[in-house]
């Protein structure tokens, strides 16, 4: 089984107000004279306190079409990406020359090359390491990240790999657009990052690497007839967002079935999880998985409580969501955990976890 040696959050450096952030998206996004109440309504329903932004609000407006915006995605998703792996493996106990793989996801900039190949000078990773960059898989990045990490270290389990999330999701808010989609995902998403340290079976352990759960087994699920359920269209402002309010329908359909056949592979009962480390893809999605999954009223208190501070960080969310999980409600050694998110596709990945 592949070990979980750490995890490592960051979030980007301009931490704002759910108001502040509303004020931005009316200046910015509405035409001229508009009434806003509709969007306050939707900010307010999204039960964010507060998110990390990468500019100051005032530079927002600034950006004058995708160029722009990518620009800054590859120069600061560079500076947070790095400092995520430093911390992950500073709490591993292992120094860049012992990562073997790189896995980098993101679904809110692009880049050649890629975010991956300009950390490995700068943080000191061998020339020979492998690296897979990873796209469009959204939400879903970091449970499926995470698998594909799994993967690879039943393959080679003497290696160490880092998955590195970085998703800057101010920077896809579409200017002068008021449609409900855009509003929506402007009240919601917010911007950070996530590394996670892992281990295979053969490898040497220290003592710091014992702390983090084993990964047992993974599962993906691509739903039928779900394409335009979530996503971008690629426009010439850059990423505009797809998003339909039918989400919360689409968990409530499928994914009882999946994990409980997930689970039930392993002997498994869903009452016999001990932790749901769930991605927050808002309160409408969260409480299609409570009630899919009839989980008691606190079992995703955790992923509650990020949502609240920082919003919906897309792939890396998850990732926040493990680090707290066990850094604020650490489950019973031996006990299984279900780790999941859901994306575009429309899909789902679960990983299976042991503590």
């Amino acid at each position: 089984m592949t070990r979980i040696a750490a995890v490592h959050g960051g979030l980007a450096p301009h931490r704002r107000t759910q108001s502040e952030i509303t004020d931005m998206v009316a200046r910015t996004c509405l035409p001229e004279g508009t009434d806003r109440g509709v969007l306050d309504r939707l900010h307010r329903s999204a039960k964010v306190g507060s998110r990390h932004m990468t500019l100051p609000l005032e530079r927002y407006g600034e950006l004058d079409g995708f160029g722009a915006s990518n620009d800054v995605f590859i120069t600061a998703a560079t500076d947070l990406g790095a400092d995520a792996v430093q911390g992950a493996l500073h709490t591993a106990g292992l120094t860049a020359a012992d990562v073997d793989l790189l896995i980098f996801t993101s679904v809110t900039g692009i880049a050649t090359p890629s975010i991956d190949a300009r950390l490995v000078g700068r943080l000191g990773l061998r020339p020979d390491v492998k690296r897979l960059p990873l796209f469009g898989l959204g939400c879903a990045g970091g449970a499926a990240g995470l698998a594909r990490m799994h993967d690879y270290l039943l393959g080679r389990p003497e290696h160490v790999a880092v998955l590195l999330s970085v998703e800057l999701c101010s920077l896809t808010f579409q200017r002068n657009d008021a449609s409900m989609a855009n509003l929506v995902a402007t009240g919601l998403f917010g911007d950070g990052a996530a590394a996670v340290v892992a281990y295979g079976a053969n490898r040497a352990g220290h003592p710091e690497q014992t702390a983090g759960p084993t990964i047992v087994d993974t599962r993906s699920h691509l739903y039928p007839d779900t394409g335009r359920v979530m996503g971008w269209d690629i426009k010439d402002t850059g990423f505009q967002v797809v998003l339909d309010p039918q989400v919360p329908d689409v968990v409530r359909r499928y994914l009882a079935d999946d994990v409980e056949g997930f689970l039930g592979d392993h002997g498994i009962k869903p009452q016999d999880v001990s932790a749901w480390v769930c991605h927050p893809g808002g309160p409408k999605v969260l409480e299609a998985v409570t009630e899919a999954l009839d989980l008691p009223d606190d079992a995703l208190d955790v992923t509650w409580r990020h949502l609240a501070d920082v919003g919906n960080l897309s792939s890396a969310s998850v990732l926040h969501v493990l680090r707290d999980t066990l850094a604020q409600r650490r489950p019973p050694p031996g006990t299984p955990g279900v780790l999941l998110a859901m994306g575009p596709g429309f899909a789902c990945e679960l990983v299976l976890l042991r503590w």
